[in-house]
């Protein structure tokens, strides 16, 4: 894979300032020479986790594409000096990475969720773009100790199907986790760590008002909808994240 480049720590997070665009032709370039790649992704709470878990930011940093996704990493990015050009997030862009993918023909595999919902996640992606390849899918129930008799029977589905694009839906840092036991042993090209993914493209978990979402304010609307599951992500760790970014920005945070 071409080297990209990525803008200088984040928290000691190191991220790839890339448009839509730039990502598909990255996923493109890696689908079309077989080449085997994590591709993550970091918001607020990603970093937040990942400034205490030592293991969780070694694996952000040795994943060759980090993208942003969240306002909140932007504004982080401009307090420190850098300029990352749009915020990616999977309820929108799964959409685009669907059409992208059917027209190219690449195939997905889709993990994690409630059962059922991935399932229906892919029906109504067919729906919008009958020729996508989705060519297979489980839930995120189940036991996911590399050496467990359920987390080998997942990986052999996976690897039946090879897909091009693997993507995971087990919210975070489960997701990561199980990437970094595991994707040695499984047979795709492309890893995407998805989060609510599947919840969002199904239409189990609803967004809020769209003036919202355009104006780096999706996280109230997400509290709004899940108040007692997510105050502490938004309520304390918003104002933490900010000032931790301060704190890097006049040196007495370093990395």
């Amino acid at each position: 894979m071409e080297k990209i480049n990525k803008i200088d720590n984040i928290l000691g997070v190191k991220v790839n300032p890339l448009s839509v665009n730039e990502l598909h032709a990255c996923i493109a370039n890696l689908i079309e020479n077989n080449e085997k790649t994590i591709i993550a992704n970091v918001n607020v709470h990603a970093l937040n986790l990942a400034f205490r878990q030592s293991w969780l930011r070694d694996f952000f940093n040795t994943a060759p594409i980090v993208f942003c996704d969240g306002f909140g990493v932007k504004l982080g990015a401009k307090l420190l000096g850098h300029h990352i050009p749009e915020r990616i997030t999977y309820a929108d862009w799964m959409w685009q990475i669907a059409s992208f993918a059917s027209k190219r023909g690449f195939s997905f595999y889709f993990l994690g969720a409630r059962k059922g919902i991935a399932e229906n996640a892919a029906s109504c992606l067919v729906e919008r773009f009958p020729n996508i390849r989705i060519l297979g899918s489980h839930h995120g129930y189940f036991n996911k100790e590399p050496e467990s008799t359920e987390n080998k029977c997942v990986i052999n589905n996976i690897n039946q199907t090879k897909p091009d694009i693997l993507v995971l839906g087990f919210g975070m840092p489960l997701q990561e986790r199980w990437l970094s036991e595991n994707w040695g042993k499984v047979h795709a090209n492309i890893a995407l760590t998805g989060g609510a993914v599947f919840d969002y493209i199904s239409g189990e978990l609803k967004r809020g008002p769209k003036f919202l979402i355009d104006n780096g304010f999706e996280w109230l609307a997400r509290l709004v909808i899940e108040p007692k599951r997510l105050w502490r992500r938004y309520v304390l760790g918003n104002p933490l994240f900010l000032s931790r970014v301060v704190l890097q920005k006049i040196g007495l945070l370093k990395f």
